[in-house]
């Protein structure tokens, strides 16, 4: 059983003593939710966890929420960062950014659905807006968890995220099927998601099976520096789904990561009696050790066969990660349970979890 009681344990999260707002309003065509104003210092300044060196330029606004004021679809979904001027920042800045639904459920395992998930290196994550739409309900309620750093040697002041649901409302004949989105990563279940990297390779996969069939019709990540790929694969056939790779700007840093349009083959299909794996391996060539240096998440959209699986909120891993995204506990599944937490149902009978080499 998860221990709560060592929670208390564990020092939250250090929060800029600053206070952001998180608002949502209607630009027509455009829900924008806004995650500020706050200050991004430069790293000698900023508020941390005491994770180390990785951390010390981490900036977490508090965690917000917003109500959906309409019915409508969201057909992408992209984000954008200014100053209180207007003038835009860096998108480097922002080192990730959680949209998420406690009252579903998330496609790989019983905890809250993440409705969009955007690093620094996300661009605009879309699909023909006449075929596929995300539903959003008049009423639905959604936690914001925002992270920003500041790897741009420039401070900012009275910073403002603006994370964009481009949508169309209800009622119009499109569009003609609804999708969802869906993550894994490899460090499910819960817990802080950033690992250590050791001088040389490391790869780290976690596996598991979906709640129920559909089709994956897109599919992309979020990696760190010294990545060389991610890899979705169906475990129980030995077929290779995608695979990203990171794309480097001019100066070689990371840019990008490499997007499956799988949707231009009509998607492919997975099922829940197969496991399906998520890959991530890095290689540092620093000749040390990096803090925290690694992650590697999968992220993309699904169409379901079916109706969308509701959480039982009762369930210790949806508890669990509620706790943590809200920034009631911190660190890794380990640090936080101090004990083993029971395998989700959908991959119990499969070995899952993490591999280092």
């Amino acid at each position: 059983m998860i221990r709560f009681a060592l929670f208390a344990l564990f020092a939250p999260f250090v929060v800029v003593a600053q206070t952001p707002t998180t608002r949502i309003e209607d630009e027509g065509g455009r829900l924008v939710v806004m995650i500020g104003p706050i200050d991004v210092p430069l790293p000698d300044t900023a508020g941390h966890e005491g994770h180390g060196d990785h951390h010390a330029a981490m900036v977490y606004p508090p965690v917000g929420e917003v109500t959906i004021p309409f019915d409508a679809w969201a057909y992408a979904f992209r984000y954008e960062v200014v100053d209180g001027a207007g003038k835009p920042v860096p998108g480097a800045v922002l080192h990730h950014l959680n949209v998420i639904d406690p009252n579903q459920r998330d496609l790989f395992l019983p905890i809250s659905y993440r409705v969009a998930a955007m690093g620094g290196e996300t661009g605009r994550l879309g699909l023909p807006r006449l075929l596929f739409g995300h539903p959003l309900r008049g009423g639905q309620r959604l936690v914001i968890s925002t992270m920003l750093h500041n790897p741009t040697g420039v401070a900012y002041h009275d910073v403002t995220v603006r994370f964009v649901f481009e949508y169309v409302k209800t009622g119009r004949p499109w569009p003609l099927f609804p999708v969802y989105t869906f993550q894994m990563d490899v460090m499910f279940p819960a817990g802080d998601k950033d690992f250590d990297l050791p001088v040389g390779r490391t790869a780290k996969w976690w596996q598991g099976s979906p709640a129920v069939t559909g089709r994956i019709l897109g599919v992309g990540g979020h990696l760190h520096p010294n990545a060389e790929r991610l890899v979705l694969e169906d475990v129980t056939t030995g077929d290779t789904i995608w695979q990203g790779r990171p794309i480097l700007g001019d100066s070689g840093q990371l840019a990008g990561v490499s997007i499956g349009r799988l949707y231009r083959k009509l998607g492919v299909e997975v099922f829940p009696d197969h496991v399906y794996r998520a890959t991530v391996i890095y290689e540092n060539k620093t000749g040390a050790t990096i803090p925290k240096g690694g992650m590697g998440l999968i992220a993309g959209v699904f169409m379901p066969s079916g109706p969308w699986p509701r959480p039982d909120m009762a369930d210790q891993l949806y508890q669990l990660d509620r706790a943590h995204y809200l920034r009631e506990v911190s660190g890794t599944l380990a640090e936080i349970t101090g004990a083993a937490v029971p395998k989700p149902p959908a991959a119990a009978a499969h070995d899952h979890g993490s591999h280092q080499h």
